[in-house]
């Protein structure tokens, strides 16, 4: 198993992507919290992982509020022992519309979502890893931070952030040995804001238009995202650190 008794935090992991990313990482051993604020879908995750044979339980916390965060960190401690990765997946978006249109509310909720919690799970989970000699973050970013289109203006901004913040950290954490990436996937219709970011109905016309943009033809999957979050967090990549993988079926070359 390539990731045998590690302990990783997966935020937003309630349902969609993160889902994904925290049935695979405990199907290859790790000891998973799964984090949403819905303790409904949570708890079925973790059911779902326990009736295969792994090891994972539930943590409610908002990832924008600082000592939720915190709490959720020290979770991982008393339950696991230890931190070993923390993958920031909780993710939102404005509906795709003109920049002008979208509301303070809702844009203050995307960077709150989608900037401020890396903050938080830096603030909180570094002294962490210092303390234990290094750990890894990965951060679900978006094509988005890279292949801007009009309609998403700001969540675009949003995700552009994450992308330099990743870079920056890993620049700065590195001598604490500690590793910083994330992945970029591209456009998954099965997700619960698949409609937000489609501006409407995800219906067969939407589609195919956005699957002609596609090199490889088809959307990303959550086990595409969760397959590439495996080896950011395995010990594979111990020399990989500042990097944004692009899952998108080559969308953004």
């Amino acid at each position: 198993m390539r990731l045998k008794d590690k302990s990783i935090i997966v935020t937003g992991s309630g349902g969609g992507i993160g889902e994904g990313i925290a049935r695979r990482l405990a199907a290859e051993g790790a000891q998973v919290i799964v984090n949403d604020i819905n303790a409904t879908m949570g708890e079925k995750v973790v059911a779902a992982i326990v009736k295969a044979g792994g090891t994972a339980s539930f943590f409610a916390a908002d990832v924008t509020r600082s000592a939720e965060v915190k709490a959720l960190v020290d979770a991982a401690m008393q339950r696991y022992g230890k931190l070993d990765v923390m993958v920031n997946n909780a993710g939102w978006t404005h509906r795709n519309q003109p920049a002008l249109d979208v509301s303070e509310d809702d844009f203050d909720k995307c960077y709150a979502i989608n900037v401020k919690s890396i903050y938080l799970s830096t603030i909180h989970a570094t002294p962490v890893f210092r303390e234990q000699g290094g750990g890894s973050f990965i951060n679900i970013a978006s094509t988005a931070g890279v292949r801007p289109r009009p309609g998403l203006t700001w969540y675009n901004g949003s995700k552009g952030a994450v992308i330099t913040t990743s870079k920056s950290l890993a620049a700065e954490l590195g001598p604490d040995n500690i590793r910083v990436n994330c992945i970029n996937p591209v456009f998954n219709p099965d997700t619960g804001l698949s409609a937000e970011f489609a501006g409407g109905p995800v219906d067969e016309e939407r589609k195919a238009r956005f699957r002609a943009s596609i090199p490889l033809g088809r959307f990303s999957t959550a086990l595409d995202v969760a397959n590439a979050a495996l080896y950011l967090a395995s010990d594979e990549a111990d020399f990989i650190s500042g990097v944004c993988i692009e899952v998108d079926g080559a969308r953004c070359v």
